[in-house]
């Protein structure tokens, strides 16, 4: 019987791979269907995002310089084209060339890094402000705590946010707690800037894919931001380099090469723990950050035509500790509310949101439905499965169609 078994499988095996080799393109045959990598000829909702047109970006130099948030010298100067990962860079070489006492060193760093954000700051600042570091993050993490506490501003970049894990117990037990423990010493750890990758980039698998952020909010004494794009990169990490609080700054990767706009050329800072309202609405808030606003703004333009309703977008930009006054006097307006993250949906930012608008009496009675959350499975990321793991336009379409019809 067994060999029965094993002689069909093997013969339906066969088969289908002689139907495969009769194909003279193979991907184009009907058993093969489509490329897994592109949309459906028919979409409608899940369609790749184009970075050139969407409004969240500064497609023009008029603008950037025009953000409120930017001190006169910024809006009076001129602005310059580029991704995210420029934007650090030119973020980094402000910081090294304002302050001497800031240091930047990491894996791969005087190379230039695996994304190139450090690129040429070894040349120019030299081997002593921008070096290699052993491939041990807790010894980063460590050493970094060190320099904030003998006074530097010290700029850690851990190589993938999915590493950070060994450097936990330095960041939560020795930085955060610093400042509170040493007490009218005065000394702290408060100059130490964390950077490190993170969210997918649909071929990361489980090693390469994660957004850990939630595990940093639980940290009284750390500040967790996480920026959406080159402008708002360039300035927040400034903020942070600049802030006595410890800073763990997650820059979502695939955002490095694909997000392009206009940036300041002149230094400039923008807010810490204040979100910002990318769009006005009267009918549903969604708050995120990072790059699923971009999967947001998609389908806010698709329910705002087929529904002839108005939505309010919401950056949280700092998600520890978050701006509560933004988010609730947006909620008192609209009564209906959605949070969106990548990360999973357990004990995530979406979860924190949630429970803050419930538990203010002023909030709560507003609500027209339960708060909703939109954000990546509890599951780990597969390789092949990656897009299907976290938010995309259609799971954010459907969800704004429940808050309405609640």
């Amino acid at each position: 019987m067994k060999h029965s078994t094993a002689l069909r499988q093997l013969g339906r095996a066969s088969s289908s791979a002689y139907t495969l080799s009769k194909c003279k393109r193979p991907i184009s045959c009907k058993s093969q269907g489509r490329n897994y990598s592109t949309h459906p000829p028919n979409a409608r909702l899940n369609l790749p995002t184009d970075y050139s047109t969407t409004p969240l970006l500064a497609h023009s130099s008029q603008v950037a310089l025009g953000n409120p948030e930017l001190p006169p010298e910024a809006r009076n100067g001129t602005a310059k084209r580029m991704n995210l990962f420029q934007a650090i860079n030119d973020a980094l070489s402000t910081a090294l060339a304002e302050d001497e006492n800031v240091l930047v060193f990491g894996e791969d760093v005087s190379f230039g890094g695996v994304f190139r954000c450090t690129m040429k700051l070894a040349d120019r600042f030299g081997g002593a402000r921008v070096f290699n570091t052993p491939l041990t993050e807790q010894g980063i993490m460590g050493f970094g705590i060190g320099l904030a506490a003998e006074g530097m501003r010290p700029i850690a970049e851990i190589q993938f946010a999915d590493y950070v894990y060994p450097a936990f117990d330095q960041l939560v037990n020795e930085a955060a707690k610093y400042r509170y423990r040493e007490g009218k010493t005065g000394r702290n750890a408060g100059g130490l800037t964390v950077r490190m990758p993170c969210g997918s980039v649909g071929h990361g698998a489980l090693y390469h894919s994660q957004s850990p952020e939630s595990l940093f909010t639980h940290i009284p004494g750390l500040r967790v931001i996480v920026p959406r794009s080159p402008l708002q990169a360039k300035g927040l990490l400034l903020s942070a380099i600049r802030s006595n609080d410890p800073c763990v700054f997650l820059e979502p990767k695939i955002l490095y090469r694909a997000a392009v706009e206009q940036v300041p050329t002149s230094p400039y800072t923008l807010p810490l723990s204040k979100a910002e309202i990318l769009k006005e609405g009267k009918d549903v808030t969604i708050i995120s950050y990072g790059q699923p606003l971009y999967t947001c703004n998609a389908a806010i333009q698709k329910a705002e035509e087929d529904l002839g309703i108005s939505i309010e977008l919401i950056d949280l930009r700092t998600v520890y500790p978050w701006d509560k006054e933004c988010v609730l006097k947006s909620v008192q307006k609209t009564g209906r509310c959605m949070v969106v993250h990548e990360s999973m949906v357990n004990a995530g930012i979406g979860a924190e949101v949630a429970a803050a608008i419930q538990e203010d009496p002023d909030t709560f009675i507003r609500l027209e439905a339960p708060v909703s959350r939109v954000a990546g499975w509890s599951t780990f990321t597969p390789l092949m499965f990656e897009r299907f793991t976290i938010p995309d336009v259609a799971r954010i379409y459907d969800g704004i169609k429940k808050l309405l019809e609640y």
